[in-house]
């Protein structure tokens, strides 16, 4: 495994607290959490239509599309779900508590869908050291988040 993916995914997820928090005030600042979602999603829209015109990557052809699975099509309407909840909870909750129970949620379902190879994903046995690693965060988050 590359070091460099090891650093990015780092830093994607050093950024998930600033994106909540930026989003939480967004909300509370609009005073309407799905206005705030629109807005949310309108700039990485632009984000990514920018980057995508920069890139000059050829598009996929009509079979591509076609043959990609149903549920592939839905990471973006659970993104929304994902996104609603830090615009709603992060202010409500804190920074350690909503950031420590997504991380565990996400640790915890990371290691079901290696378990089964759901979603694409190679399969990877739910191993004692897994439990118990999710169990430890599980542990660190109740610990943190109580102060």
């Amino acid at each position: 495994m590359s070091w460099l993916f090891i650093l990015l995914a780092l830093l994607a997820g050093a950024a998930n607290p600033f994106q909540a928090g930026a989003n939480a005030q967004l909300n509370k600042q609009l005073g309407h959490p799905v206005l705030a979602g629109v807005v949310v999603y309108a700039t990485g829209l632009a984000g990514l239509l920018l980057v995508l015109l920069a890139r000059h990557s050829a598009s996929p052809s009509q079979p591509q599309i076609a043959s990609v699975n149903w549920w592939a099509w839905l990471g973006g309407l659970i993104s929304i779900g994902s996104t609603m909840a830090g615009l709603m909870l992060a202010q409500k909750l804190g920074s350690v508590a909503f950031t420590g129970c997504s991380i565990t949620a996400s640790l915890i379902m990371s290691v079901t869908l290696d378990q089964f190879g759901w979603m694409g994903f190679r399969q990877h046995a739910a191993s004692p050291g897994r439990l118990v690693g999710c169990c430890l965060l599980a542990a660190g988050v109740w610990l943190v988040a109580r102060g």
